[in-house]
């Protein structure tokens, strides 16, 4: 027997076979060929929209309307109330509270910032428990008590930073995190600032330098990476694949004797990225002090960002210097932006060069 045809509401395609979840904004704004930023205007139908035209105003209606788009109610109903409320969520293992901690000169900035725009800040501090993003669909849907949120943290959960910015709400990252199609982050320079330490070093007369750096593919690594390799090919210095040294462990796989091993071989400077751990910096100073190196005399040393506070001491590293107040005051411009409905975007921050007292000339005879 011919099994019933399931009837279809007019206007509305059926939701394909097997999906369990409501279509979000994003694959509205895929289907109509638009932003989401978009999107978000045209179906919450504000005032910030009145510049769409009406061409592109149908389109978004029309591809709701085909993928059977419905509005989250608790999303809806929370954007429709301000609480002149910002968050701010780490990925840290413990929330940067502490004033050495690399990351609180950022909210430095972001306090003050909001404080200017009369918001209060809601800190939400579950990650000092190892909670943060760690399982569960809706790990992250309590930031939602806020107007919008800003997150920081070298690795972040994506999925659950994509739903919500699915749903359409507002969500900053502090610093770069553009492989998650329609997150707003702002970010520092790090590519020309790595890049004009190597040139520095070249100018000193290094012909051959080596990059230590951890064995991810953080955003912030792989620009410095960049950055350096695009110096080291200015400089008309060997860029292959030899330039630099990874490590998921650098203070296990980095010791004197592969020091020692690089300076025979001709290499008289080596560079380190900053990250929140200072693994790849801790691991070349370690090397450096067990093999009886002295810099600059007998090698160059450099540090693309700052050295950890428990590492402050000693000359100052040779690199450059992240202006962390302003990273954390443009990104909250941008979530200010972004909840009153308004396009948002800021410049890459520049990072100022710092001279230092570790890099000098290439010892003589090399």
């Amino acid at each position: 027997m011919e099994e019933p045809r399931k009837r279809v509401r007019p206007g509305r395609t059926p939701a394909p076979a097997g999906r369990t979840s409501r279509p979000r904004q994003a694959e509205v704004a895929r289907l109509a060929g638009v932003s989401q930023a978009t999107v978000s205007l045209v179906l919450a139908d504000k005032k910030q929209g009145a510049a769409i035209s009406e061409e592109t105003r149908q389109k978004v209606l029309d591809a709701a309307r085909e993928l059977g788009y419905v509005p989250d109610p608790a999303a809806r109903r929370l954007a429709a109330v301000r609480n002149n409320l910002l968050g701010v969520f780490s990925f840290t293992a413990t929330f940067p509270t502490d004033v050495q901690h690399s990351y609180y000169p950022f909210l430095v900035g972001v306090e003050q910032e909001a404080a200017a725009r009369g918001y209060d800040l809601v800190l939400f501090t579950g990650s000092s428990s190892g909670g943060a993003g760690a399982g569960g669909p809706d790990a992250l849907s309590r930031v939602r008590l806020a107007d919008g949120c800003l997150f920081l943290g070298r690795h972040a959960p994506a999925a659950e930073l994509r739903r919500l910015v699915a749903d359409g709400y507002p969500v900053v990252h502090l610093g770069r995190r553009d492989e998650l199609e329609g997150l707003a982050w702002v970010g520092a320079d790090y590519v020309s600032a790595s890049r004009e330490v190597v040139e520095h070093l070249a100018r000193a007369g290094h012909e051959r330098i080596v990059l230590v750096r951890e064995d991810d593919d953080a955003p912030a690594s792989t620009d410095r990476e960049h950055g350096f390799l695009k110096g080291l090919e200015a400089a008309g210095l060997p860029a292959g694949p030899a330039a630099v040294f990874r490590s998921a462990d650098p203070q296990r796989d980095l010791g004197a004797g592969r020091l020692r091993a690089w300076l025979a071989d001709g290499v008289t400077a080596f560079v380190a990225e900053e990250t929140d751990t200072g693994a790849a910096w801790r691991a070349l100073r370690g090397a450096v002090r067990d093999a009886g190196i002295a810099c600059p005399r007998d090698a160059s040393l450099a540090l693309l960002g700052s050295p950890p506070a428990d590492l402050a001491d000693g000359p100052q590293p040779t690199g450059f210097d992240i202006p962390r107040p302003a990273l954390g005051a443009a990104a909250v411009r941008m979530l200010a932006a972004l909840v009153a409905g308004e396009a948002a975007d800021e410049p890459l921050v520049t990072c100022v060069f710092r001279p230092g007292a570790t890099a000098g000339p290439p010892p003589a005879g090399t």
